[in-house]
């Protein structure tokens, strides 16, 4: 078997913790963030799991798991 390619596109938005989950950044942080609450600004700044139903598509497009 060749060996497969991880997209780099992925590779920077999707983080594998030591656990094993998928974990992603929140949309909407970079853009008309001044006018939001300090409660919710600071809620941008956590990365949240992957939902179920993505899991299998991020895994295939990272094979081996980049941290």
């Amino acid at each position: 078997m060749p060996k497969l390619k991880t997209h780099k596109g992925a590779k920077r938005r999707f983080h594998i913790t030591g656990s094993g989950k998928i974990m992603r950044a929140k949309g909407g942080k970079s853009h008309l963030r001044r006018r939001k609450p300090a409660r919710v600004k600071r809620l941008y700044d956590e990365m949240v799991p992957v939902s179920n139903s993505d899991k299998t598509r991020v895994k295939r497009l990272l094979p081996y798991g980049v941290k």
